[in-house]
C-alpha cells in the first residue's frame, strides 16, 4: 500500500468531488494521505478533513502565504499545536520553508516565519514538512542551528550535495509528478541514485501533475484542466520503480516505511 506524503486535499480544485477523490485513491492502493496546512485560515479545514476521512495532517504557514499572514498567526499556530498535540492524526509542522523562486517576495519575512516554526517544532519535538524551492542552502543553514526531529524536504529538486545534507539531518526527500518527465534530468538522476531509504512519494495534488496530465499553456487557456490527485501516486511510483529497477511492491513497502520514519505519527 502507498502513502501520499503531501496532498492539498482542501484546495478548491477538489470542492466538486473531494469524497470521490479519496475513494479513488483508496481504490488505487493509497492507504494514507498527509494534508499539510498552508495558512491559519485552513488549520481547521485540514484537521476536519483528516478526521472525516481518517487521514493525517500537519499545521504550518507556507512561505508563499507569509505576506498575507499577521505576526499573531504564529501564536495561533502554537496554540493550535498545543491544543491538538494529543491528536493521533497530527503528524508534524508544515508546510513551512522558503521560496526563492517566485519574484517579489519578502525573503526576510519568509525567514522570520520559517525560523519561528522550526523553534516550535523543536519545542514540541515534531517533524517538519519543508518547502524547498531554490532555497536549500538557507533552509539547511537554519536546520543546522535549530535541530528538529527531521521530516520531509517536499518536492526536492536541489543538488546531490544538498540532498545528502538533508539526509544527514534526518530528512527524507519527496519525489512526485515532476519525476515522470523525461526532460527532468536532475530530478530523475537524484531519484535513481540517492539511497532508496531516503525517498518518499508524494503528489502535491492538485499541483505538480505527472506528464500524462500535463497541459500546455495554450490548452489551459482553452479550458483544459491538469488537476493532479492522490490516486495517481501508484502510476507516479512506477516511474521510480523503472528508474531504480525495483519491483513495485517492494517500492511501496520501502517508501511507506520511509514516510513513517519521517513522520512517526503515520505509524
Amino acid at each position: 500500500m502507498w502513502i501520499d506524503s503531501h496532498c492539498h486535499l482542501d484546495a478548491p480544485e477538489f470542492d466538486a468531488d473531494r469524497d470521490a477523490v479519496v475513494a479513488r485513491a483508496r481504490a488505487a492502493g493509497v492507504s494514507q494521505i498527509v494534508l499539510p496546512a498552508v495558512a491559519r485560515s485552513n488549520f481547521d479545514t485540514v484537521r476536519e478533513l483528516a478526521l472525516k476521512h481518517d487521514l493525517r495532517y500537519a499545521l504550518g504557514i507556507h512561505p508563499l502565504c507569509v505576506g498575507d499572514a499577521a505576526d499573531e498567526d504564529l501564536q495561533h499556530l502554537a496554540d493550535a499545536l498545543d491544543a491538538h498535540r494529543a491528536d493521533p492524526r497530527l503528524v508534524g509542522i508544515g508546510e513551512i520553508g522558503l521560496d526563492h523562486f517566485v519574484p517579489g517576495l519578502d525573503l526576510a519575512r519568509q525567514e522570520q516565519f520559517y525560523v519561528a516554526q522550526l523553534k516550535l517544532a523543536r519545542r514540541l519535538d515534531l517533524p517538519v514538512i519543508v518547502h524547498v524551492r531554490r532555497s536549500a542552502d538557507t533552509l539547511l543553514k537554519h536546520l543546522r542551528v535549530i535541530r528538529v526531529r527531521g521530516g520531509i524536504a517536499h518536492a526536492f529538486n536541489g543538488s546531490a550535495q544538498q540532498a545528502q545534507a538533508f539526509i544527514a539531518l534526518g530528512f527524507k526527500l519527496g519525489f512526485g509528478g515532476a519525476m515522470t518527465f523525461d526532460r527532468a534530468l536532475q530530478i530523475r538522476r537524484l531519484a535513481a541514485e540517492l539511497p532508496l531509504e531516503a525517498l518518499v512519494l508524494e503528489t502535491d495534488a492538485p499541483d505538480i501533475p505527472p506528464h500524462w496530465l500535463y497541459r500546455t499553456r495554450e490548452q489551459r487557456d482553452a479550458g483544459a484542466t491538469a488537476r493532479n490527485e492522490p490516486g495517481e501516486l501508484p502510476r507516479i511510483a512506477q516511474t521510480l520503480a523503472e528508474l531504480r529497477g525495483v519491483p513495485l511492491d517492494e517500492l511501496a513497502r520501502i517508501t511507506s516505511a520511509n514516510a513513517r520514519t519521517a513522520l512517526p505519527g503515520l505509524a
